[in-house]
């Protein structure tokens, strides 16, 4: 039970989708159930008693993906609020002892005031969250009840889309069911095994600048089945990103902790290669893919572990070794070391290479530094992870430091520093980078910085030296309202010249707006607007994209929500300058959720997807652009239901 002392009409908290609460007032459990003092379960709720919980690993991101089921509630008082947790011992993992001690610590955090608030008293002056977590004594022969879980589910869906291949219009139904299982293993292991999956996606991905890049854009992965537990899986250099998985048909993965060890696996097919027309020898074949992960602690906060990750189609693989440490050196700093080596065979020519990681760190309450090494051979091949380039030796040191007024209004500020240089196998230099950067942090979580970044970068063998200036600031001053906003312009490469051109520079801007309006407790809009231009130092238009969405959110209550998204999004240009196509799109969804638990869902939902595209006349019919997204190029509704039985 957490009694909070507050004036309740500056107390920040809405009727929320589940772990939706980034902006509000927030209490929080952590529990250290092995008492390894690396990773803990924490439990977190807004003042209405709206949930987020996950797992904090030291050195790691925390982990969201991790869902149990418990119960909370929470409600305004005249002097502040109170929240209340229940959590079962069978949510929980834990080892089998007939006295245990468990790490705890208890929080509190006020958003209006950059606020965080702990017991005990945890400080940035000792690196590593968990280990000053107080003791929990006296849980004497407590054992999880026998843990078994079901989740089994269905889908309807009804959809008509535009074949672009044969330029026509298809419709098409899909029935779906599965089953997704669970079993505990000696309280502390977990085996998951599924059937025929749900791998859908309800919400599409965040906007991002896709154009004029040089290397894959990251989007994260948001598919149940992996997200869950996905941190048993990372490594300093990530050699395991699920979303190289497609369209997989059933897999299990085990994951847990037994005693100083923890343990990830999964192994899983992938039904994507197949989908080719016969006679492509690989119609209807599948990939099969699987990743082993062991890590050991050594002591207080260090660890060693390997990863294997592999994949296999036909007489093609892909093998990647790997072994890692990360070691706790004092009180402020932690070294990471990473040795990787692949090896590769697609039809009758095989490779291999290898890889090496070391990172230093320092987290303080003033001064914070992290240096890091990166060698990748050019042969080194991960297709199960996410690697943006071979063939690289780099470096990258950030400083950043801080001062902390005693004052009100200003709760810190100070610069950062980051220099960043990439040199190929044989020593010469590919990229370099200077960026300064100031930022002054106030109080109603508000942010102002400017920064300057220099840069050298060598394309397609030839040097080029970019530069930005960019300045941002962003602000939850009001319970209502949300505000972010960047704008930068400098000089940037054109990395897609038109056929025949050399890549030159040119003028470049980038704006970026997020807006939130809570105007209830039970309404939230988010609007996001992204564009980016290229111009020559002439001043003619190389490309421009444009990425606009809106979402607008209604809760009911904690379980009963109606979601739409509109997205819209263009990219053009001067076809003489750039290899680009004039494409156009814009989509509506409408989803209705009814969320019990993680696994107790209903889903309702309708999609609606156009592009500027029209089917010109002939035999056969082509596909042709034109200057409006009028053309409906898929459209779809679905009905989903899933039920969650513990045993």
């Amino acid at each position: 039970m957490f009694v909070c002392r507050d004036d309740p009409t500056k107390v920040r908290g809405s009727v929320a989708r589940r772990e939706e609460i980034a902006a509000d007032d927030q209490v929080v459990l952590y529990l250290d159930t092995f008492r390894d003092r690396e990773r803990a379960y924490f439990f977190m709720a807004n003042p209405l008693g709206v949930q987020l919980d996950g797992v904090r690993t030291e050195g790691q991101d925390d982990d969201l993906s991790w869902d149990a089921v418990w119960q909370s509630d929470g409600r305004l008082t005249p002097d502040g609020y109170v929240v209340r947790m229940t959590i079962p011992f069978r949510s929980l993992r834990f080892p089998r002892a007939p006295v245990q001690t468990w790490g705890v610590a208890l929080g509190r955090v006020i958003r209006r005031g950059n606020e965080e608030s702990y017991w005990p008293f945890i400080t940035k002056r000792v690196k590593g969250r968990v280990a000053q977590f107080a003791e929990l004594q006296g849980l004497e022969s407590i054992s999880p009840p026998r843990n078994v879980q079901v989740n089994p589910y269905g889908t309807l869906a009804r959809a008509r889309f535009l074949d672009k291949d044969a330029a026509a219009h298809v419709t098409d139904g899909d029935q779906r069911a599965g089953l997704d299982a669970k079993i505990v293993l000696r309280d502390a292991l977990t085996l998951d095994g599924t059937v025929n999956p749900d791998f859908s996606q309800v919400e599409t991905d965040d906007p991002q600048v896709t154009i004029n890049q040089r290397f894959e854009v990251f989007f994260p992965e948001k598919r149940p089945f992996f997200i869950e537990n996905a941190g048993y899986f990372q490594t300093p250099v990530n050699l395991f990103f699920s979303r190289r998985i497609v369209d997989p048909g059933g897999g299990v993965r085990l994951t847990g902790k037994a005693g100083r060890w923890s343990l990830g696996a999964i192994a899983i097919n992938d039904r994507e290669p197949g989908r080719v027309p016969a006679p492509d020898p690989l119609a209807g074949s599948r990939a099969n893919a699987g990743a082993l992960r062991l890590q050991h602690e050594l002591g207080e906060e260090s660890t060693v572990g390997a990863l294997v990750t592999d994949r296999e189609l036909e007489s093609n693989y892909a093998r990647v070794v790997s072994l890692d440490t990360r070691l706790k050196l004092g009180r402020t700093w932690a070294a990471t070391g990473q040795v990787m080596r692949s090896d590769l065979r697609e039809g009758t020519t095989e490779s291999a290479g290898s890889g090496v990681l070391i990172d230093l760190t320092r987290d303080g309450r003033f001064l914070d530094y992290s240096g890091t090494f990166l060698a990748l051979d050019p042969a080194f091949a991960a297709p199960l992870g996410f690697v943006e380039r071979t063939g690289i030796r780099q470096t990258e040191h950030k400083w950043k430091y801080r001062v902390r007024p005693r004052g009100a209004a200003v709760l810190s500020y100070g610069p950062e520093v980051k220099v960043f240089y990439v040199w190929d196998p044989d020593g010469r230099q590919l990229d370099r980078e200077f960026k300064a950067q100031f930022l002054v942090e106030l109080v109603g979580q508000t942010e102002l910085s400017v920064k300057r970044t220099e840069l050298f970068e060598r394309f397609e063998n030839a040097p080029f030296r970019p530069y930005k200036t960019e300045a941002s600031f962003s602000t939850e001053w009001l319970k209502w309202l949300a505000l972010a906003a960047t704008y930068g312009w400098g000089g940037d490469v054109n990395h897609d010249p038109a056929s025949g051109l050399a890549p030159f520079l040119g003028r470049a801007t980038e704006a970026e707006l997020q807006l939130t309006l809570r105007p209830t407790p039970g309404l939230r809009v988010d609007q996001a607007a992204i564009e980016s231009r290229l111009d020559t130092r002439s001043g003619a238009r190389v490309f421009t994209e444009r990425q606009f969405r809106t979402k607008v959110n209604y809760q009911f209550s904690r379980f009963l929500s109606l979601r739409a998204i509109v997205d819209y999004k263009a990219a053009f240009g001067d076809t003489t300058l750039a290899d680009i196509e004039d494409k156009r799109k814009w989509g509506a969804d409408l989803l209705l959720t009814y969320l019990v638990n993680p696994g107790t869902a209903f889903y309702a939902g309708y999609t609606d997807r156009y592009e500027n595209l029209a089917i010109g006349p002939g035999s056969p019919p082509s596909l042709f652009r034109t200057r409006s997204p009028d053309m409906s190029v898929g459209r779809q509704v679905f009905v989903k239901l899933s039920y969650l039985w513990r045993f």
